[in-house]
């Protein structure tokens, strides 16, 4: 019996109330530009970590501060793996969401620099990923996105419109403070195909659809899959979402890093899966986070859920 807790007397476990339960079977139906159903993205993490101390994935369990194998591990992503991808991403002709930690500017500004000039989206990834944002007080945290957020204006000409945390944290009031500061969509919430608004203390945010299984960190580091396991995901994955895609429109994103797909081996690995979506690119609509979360924005109202 739907809705139904007051028979047993207990109350509803707590809620959220950001957004509503709505199955995505009977959903009003929308296109995608030129009339695709599947829309695909990138969602590239460039990150900084801190030496020394700090949160940060492990390719061996590390040792006590500072920790140079796993340090030096993640840092071979700026050096090496990113422009490795950079240079797959041209060959293939793709666009990306590139999720940028506000410190790489004074670290690696070349490498943000490069994504810059192929046009690429740059979202917002806080200061440094050796850091929770969800564990700030409110003040602390609006100030690490006002700080984020303004180191990316300057160098990018405007501020960007969407955001990932770092680690995917979140306080209690992260979507408000984002909504207040003029972002337009987050990419926290991974509980749909399709974006969903989400509701704030300064009015609606758009969840568009990052992904958390189809994601190199959970993936390799967590479940410490291989190479060909993490390309046939992507490979089945898009198979299967675009046969279902023919009922209504999805979102397909794929979550990667370059310290871990970047490695020459698994890189193979990745064109590889990523060619294979290439030769359907006629049927998909291969695209950006943010230009998602825009045509969403000018659907009627009531469209999206």
């Amino acid at each position: 019996m739907t809705g139904d807790t007051g028979a047993t007397g207990r109350n509803p476990p707590a809620g959220h109330g950001r957004y509503g339960y709505s199955p995505i079977r009977g959903r009003k139906p929308y296109d995608w530009p030129g009339g695709r159903r599947l829309a695909v993205y990138v969602g590239l993490n460039l990150e900084h970590f801190a030496f020394g101390e700090g949160l940060g994935a492990e390719l061996a369990p590390g040792g006590p501060p500072p920790d140079v194998l796993n340090y030096a591990w993640r840092d071979y992503g700026n050096r090496v793996g990113a422009w490795r991808m950079l240079d797959l991403f041209d060959r293939l002709g793709w666009p990306a969401s590139v999720l940028v930690n506000g410190a790489l500017y004074g670290y690696c500004p070349e490498l943000v620099a490069a994504f810059r000039e192929r046009g690429d989206e740059i979202v917002g990834h806080g200061w440094t990923n050796a850091e929770r944002q969800g564990t700030l007080d409110e003040a602390a945290e609006a100030a690490l996105i006002a700080d984020s957020t303004r180191v990316i204006a300057r160098h990018e000409g405007r501020a960007p419109t969407g955001w990932l945390g770092p680690w995917i944290s979140e306080s209690g009031v992260t979507p408000d403070l984002l909504a207040e500061q003029g972002y337009r969509y987050l990419l926290d919430w991974c509980m749909d195909d399709q974006p969903v608004w989400m509701n704030t203390r300064a009015g609606r945010l758009l969840a568009v659809p990052y992904p958390q299984e189809l994601n190199d960190i959970p993936a390799i580091v967590g479940r410490r899959m291989g190479a060909p396991e993490f390309a046939d995901m992507i490979v089945d994955q898009f198979d299967e979402m675009l046969e279902q895609s023919e009922q209504g429109p999805l979102v397909m994103g794929i979550a990667l890093h370059p310290y871990l797909v970047g490695q020459p081996y698994r890189l193979r690995h990745l064109r590889r899966a990523l060619s294979h979506i290439e030769a359907h690119r006629d049927r998909i609509w291969l695209t950006t986070a943010g230009a998602i979360a825009e045509h969403c924005r000018g659907l009627p109202e009531g469209v999206v859920p």
